[in-house]
């Protein structure tokens, strides 16, 4: 049985940092290509970065600043997602999701999605 089962959530102030972690189980951990996505109250679920299986290539939404970093530790089947200089539009539900073939912003390309984990940033 895969499981996603994120962390590192919760309130921060704007302009700090987080570091969520997504450990993975269930699954051949580098084999798949991992991404973050989130969902804002009363948006849609956008995509936020992704990464290759051996985590030499990563992918981030063209309006992202340079604030957030995707990485991954395949020996500890966990990746992870340094977000910097938060604002309080970050705030949102963040997901981690697994996807056996390449790294791609396509939502429905991830076949194991994680239950997220709430972030806050208060303005």
């Amino acid at each position: 049985q895969v499981q996603l089962v994120e962390s590192g959530g919760g309130l921060v102030p704007t302009g700090g940092s987080l570091r969520l972690s997504c450990a993975a189980s269930g699954l051949t951990f580098s084999l798949y290509s991992m991404a973050w996505f989130r969902q804002a109250p009363g948006k849609e679920r956008e995509f936020v970065a992704t990464i290759s299986q051996s985590g030499f290539t990563t992918d981030y939404p063209d309006s992202e600043s340079g604030r957030f970093t995707i990485s991954r530790d395949n020996a500890k089947n966990t990746v992870y997602l340094q977000m910097n200089t938060l604002k309080f539009e970050d705030t949102a539900v963040y997901y981690c999701a697994a996807n056996r073939g390449p790294w791609t912003r396509r939502e429905s390309a991830y076949n194991y999605w994680g239950q997220g984990t709430q972030v806050t940033v208060s303005s």
